[in-house]
Formats: structure tokens, C-alpha cells, sequence
């Protein structure tokens, strides 16, 4: 259900069951920033309000990452050099961390980085249902006036988020496997 189920939606059913139906019980409010000021104009740190927000964001990745990390590690397992990491006497839980789970990154990097798209995308969405300000809401806000500055701005920003996220992955890869470094390299 976390896969096939979009933040957008997720985020509408989360706010109205956990944000007003639920408000009295859980504490968390349907729409909130980060900060509150009280009635002295001093600024307090509410996190709770970040709470709603990020599992509504969360869900979806964290359901696919689980099921990518599952079946890339039990593929890793099937391999010969993890029956010859067992037969040198090494502990199941030595053989899951630093050889099955070193070598099954490298798809799940991969699906991080793209994922980060849908990220940012499900942010916009989220931001506008929560009644957050920052850049998915300024952006809609932005398109439903046909503020087209404030639309490229935010687009260019959104554009250097994932550049930084793609040099992120590579710095990973050649982290986790050394060998894929010289490999470009050449």
C-alpha cells in the first residue's frame, strides 16, 4: 500500500485523520509551521508539527527502498564469493554487512537519487496541504498567479537541488566500490 499510494493522497488522509479528527489524542495539528511565535514575539521550536509532514513524505520511499534493499541483498546471497566469505569462518552477521549489504548499495543509491525527484515533487504537494512556507507552496502560489519569475527561480533551485544529489551518489558509489571509480576514470 505504501508504494502504489501517492504523498498527495497520503498527505490529505493523513492531515484529516491525524490532524483533525484525531488532534485531541495525538497532539499534532493539521497545519502548523516550524516555528510558533507566542504572545511575547518570542520564537519555540515545535517539532510536532514536522511530524505529520515527514511521515506523509516518507511512506512511499521507505516502502520502496525496503523492498529494493530486500531483494538486492537476498540476490547478493546467492552469489559464490558470500558461500566462500562462510566457508572462511565468518559470522552470518559479518557476511550481511560487510560483504551482501556493501555490494547490494549500489542499486539502492541508484533508486535513492532518482527517488529524490519524487521527493521534492511530493514536497510542493505536502507543503501546500500542511500549510508550510517553503518552496512547494511559494511555487504554487506562483502558478496559480502566473508569477513566472518566481516559478523559474524556484525550478532553477529545484535544478541545483539535484545536481548536488547526482554528485552526492557518485562521491557514494566511488566510496562503496573503489574499482567503479577507476572505471570512469579510464
Amino acid at each position: 500500500m505504501g508504494i502504489s499510494v501517492p504523498s498527495l493522497f497520503t498527505g490529505i488522509v493523513i492531515a484529516y485523520v491525524f490532524g483533525f479528527v484525531m488532534s485531541k489524542y495525538s497532539g499534532l495539528h493539521m497545519q502548523g509551521s516550524l516555528f510558533d511565535v507566542d504572545s511575547f514575539e518570542v520564537k519555540a521550536l515545535t517539532l510536532q508539527n514536522l511530524i505529520l509532514p515527514a511521515i506523509t513524505l516518507g511512506i512511499r520511499p521507505l516502502a520502496i527502498f525496503t523492498q529494493l534493499t530486500r531483494s538486492s541483498v537476498f540476490n547478493e546471497l546467492q552469489q559464490d564469493y558470500i558461500r566462500t566469505a562462510y566457508a572462511r569462518g565468518l559470522t552470518r552477521t559479518k557476511v550481511l554487512i560487510y560483504h551482501a549489504l556493501k555490494n547490494a548499495m549500489n542499486p539502492i543509491i541508484t533508486a535513492i537519487t532518482g527517488w529524490f525527484s519524487e521527493l521534492v515533487a511530493g514536497a510542493f504537494f505536502v507543503e501546500y496541504i500542511f500549510g508550510w512556507n517553503g518552496i512547494g507552496k511559494i511555487t504554487v502560489a506562483a502558478l496559480e498567479q502566473l508569477d513566472f519569475p518566481v516559478v523559474m527561480g524556484s525550478i532553477l533551485l529545484t535544478a541545483c537541488f539535484f545536481i548536488v544529489m547526482n554528485i552526492l551518489s557518485d562521491s557514494l558509489y566511488a566510496f562503496l566500490d573503489p574499482k567503479a571509480e577507476h572505471q570512469t576514470a579510464n
